[in-house]
């Protein structure tokens, strides 16, 4: 058991002989133990070096050895689920040396990726995927007849979400070779029944089992009662002793529960499985932060680190808890503080989160109002039907979801709540780019996603105090609302007490200047200050994208030579687009400027040099207008 991170990089002698799994294939059995506790001590090392996710990665590692040891990769398929737990995977597919570039620009992802290596069969971040993409995977192989294995590897987690069974009932259709290996590791399924469950775990996956088991259907099926009394049979033993009933049903022949920490275990269970034909599952036990004792004791707040100080007073801080620093708060612990608030003034109010309860800085309320906080589990689109079904019987919802996950749940957000306009509010977390976790986890669409939805309301909070009044103003207006805010720190802003909100519609005049206009969206406030200041332009803190204040952008068209809008999303369809809509539509002609995410998905670094990149710190908005102004010929302070 490891106690603390290293430092200084540990001795790996047998994991430094490993370029790729063709290296791997050439230990001995008795090795696999030994490089298990090396690849374990390298993760915690480069992880500590980098930041990132490592508990997840930390109870995998016996099972991403034995998987590259067993099957012929990349020319058989893994494909991992979500991919917090794809860290050990890179190590040994060639990029061990390259683990001190994880999450930086130009460095290794933080998720899987097509583009990173051929060992990255599909790329991931959203949960529940993979047993979808491996199954086309084996489709698309038969069809070009070539021979290969196809195993998708999804946590119990991840299999609460519809799509994963989506997937399990097509293959079990389809009766081809695929393996879905089920890592439970904190939110089990089912319990361990103890050594008989394993016992006939062994029995289950191996070879004279499942030859006899064939056999004699072949024999049975020349006598359908035989046969069908023999099924039931098998059935009912297997029921008994293990949780793969649900899955035997579907068509899967389960395997399980299986000690996902034996190394030696998995490899014999996989080889065999590996000559089963048909659909298999194979059930295996890990725990989340294996090895390492604090993420062993709490593997919800060790489920990622910050990087690690190397003084002898480092702290190991979690970085899905969004800590504050002193003077400041994240943008999810107002939401979390105003969510207490608004609930001891209304006893309707309930609270759904799809498994992002704690990002999302509801753990206080969960706390304090136990019966009114629903955690769905990764349900995205659950969350939002069980909110308007909320709704339908006058409480009121509010669905706390980070914004890339709320795109999974885009079909019920308009059928389900905004057709039926339903009162329901979403707090949206992680909006806009969100740094290191890349394109799969930055919410660069939501602003165009949303404005585009008849009856919705759609808010952007520039500061604390702001995002504490949009919450409330959502709130209490009757019908489908948005507040969406970034991850992290807010600029500082003091949060007024109480819950007052503001009129739907209205932005804020934040300077009056001359010639030019900036009209910028929530986090872009902060950045637009700095450049109308230097240019001496308008500035409008617009709060709202649907409805926008109309009257005041009319105003400053017929008072100004050049419209700017400013959003931290994508420029296509976002709320430049609105205001640019707004001009047409009343005869407003003149020059604008839209400023935002480009149309590409941006790579993972620092989210401060990805907004400089992306051209939104305060110094490319200002060279943006000056640019704009002379080829306008227009004559300003920006010229």
């Amino acid at each position: 058991m490891l106690t603390e991170i290293p430092t200084s990089r540990p001795e790996t002698p047998l994991l430094d002989t490993i370029g790729s799994p063709a290296d791997l294939k050439k230990l001995a059995r008795s090795q696999l133990k030994e490089l298990a506790h090396e690849l374990r001590l390298f993760l915690l090392y480069s992880v500590g070096q980098t930041g990132g996710h490592f508990g997840a990665g930390l109870g995998v590692v016996e099972l991403t050895i034995a998987m590259h040891y067993v099957f012929d990769t990349p020319e058989d398929r893994v494909v991992w689920d979500v991919g917090h737990q794809a860290y050990p995977h890179k190590i040994l597919t060639g990029r061990r040396e390259r683990m001190l570039t994880m999450r930086q620009a130009g460095g290794l992802a933080a998720f899987p990726s097509r583009g990173e290596s051929e060992f990255d069969t599909f790329g991931v971040g959203h949960s529940s995927t993979s047993i979808s993409a491996a199954l086309g995977m084996l489709v698309a192989s038969r069809l070009q007849n070539r021979e290969q294995h196809n195993i998708a590897v999804i946590g119990d987690g991840a299999m609460t979400a519809g799509m994963a069974f989506e997937a399990l009932n097509h293959a079990g259709h389809i009766d081809d070779n695929v393996l879905v290996v089920l890592n439970d590791n904190n939110m089990s399924i089912s319990k361990n029944v103890g050594g008989l469950s394993s016992y006939f775990a062994r029995m289950w996956a191996s070879k004279p089992y499942n030859f006899i088991r064939k056999g004699s259907k072949r024999v049975l099926s020349k006598v359908p009662p035989a046969l069908k009394a023999a099924h039931r049979a098998e059935e009912y033993l297997k029921g008994m002793v293990s949780p793969g009933t649900l899955f035997e049903e579907i068509g899967f022949n389960y395997i399980g529960l299986i000690d996902g920490h034996d190394v030696n275990r998995l490899v014999e269970i996989l080889e065999n499985m590996k000559t089963l034909r048909g659909p298999k599952l194979l059930h295996i036990i890990t725990q989340k932060g294996k090895g390492y004792s604090e993420s062993e004791n709490d593997p919800f707040g060790m489920h990622a680190l910050s990087k690690v100080d190397a003084s002898a007073d480092a702290q190991f801080v979690s970085t899905d808890k969004d800590k504050p620093a002193k003077k400041t708060h994240t943008y999810s612990q107002v939401f979390g503080d105003w969510l207490c608030a608004a609930a001891s003034e209304d006893p309707q109010l309930i609270a759904i989160t799809p498994a992002m309860g704690e990002g999302s800085g509801m753990q206080k309320f969960a706390e304090d109002y136990p019966d009114r906080f629903h955690d769905v589990a990764i349900a995205e689109q659950h969350a939002v039907t069980f909110a308007a079904g909320l709704a339908c019987e006058k409480s009121k919802p509010v669905v706390a979801i980070y914004s890339t996950f709320l795109q999974r749940a885009y079909d019920q957000l308009v059928h389900d709540v905004a057709l039926q306009n339903l009162d329901v509010l979403f707090a949206i977390d992680r909006a806009g780019l969100v740094g290191e976790d890349g394109p799969t986890h930055a919410g660069s669409f939501d602003l165009s996603y949303l404005r585009c939805i008849p009856n919705m309301i759609v808010m952007t909070p520039s500061d604390e105090d702001e995002t504490h009044k949009l919450l409330t103003t959502g709130y209490l207006h009757a019908g489908p609302a948005a507040v969406r805010y970034p991850r992290g720190k807010g600029p500082g802003a003091t949060i007024q007490p109480g819950l007052h909100p503001v009129e739907i519609g209205r932005a804020v005049l934040r300077r009056e200047g001359h010639a030019v206009a900036i009209l910028a969206f929530g986090s872009m406030v902060a950045p637009a200050t700095e450049a109308a200041a230097s240019l001496n332009a308008t500035l409008v803190d617009m709060r709202f994208v649907k409805p926008l204040d109309e009257d005041l952008i009319g105003n400053l068209a017929r008072s100004h030579d050049l419209i700017v809008t400013v959003e931290e999303n994508t420029i296509m369809g976002g709320a430049g687009s609105a205001v640019i809509e707004f001009l047409a539509a009343h005869n407003h002609f003149l020059p604008v400027l839209n400023l935002g995410l480009p149309d590409k998905f941006l790579e993972h670094g620092k989210a401060p040099e990805m907004l400089s990149g992306a051209g939104l710190d305060s110094a490319a908005i200002t060279l943006a207008i000056k640019q704009k102004c002379k080829a306008c010929n227009l004559y300003s302070e920006a010229v």
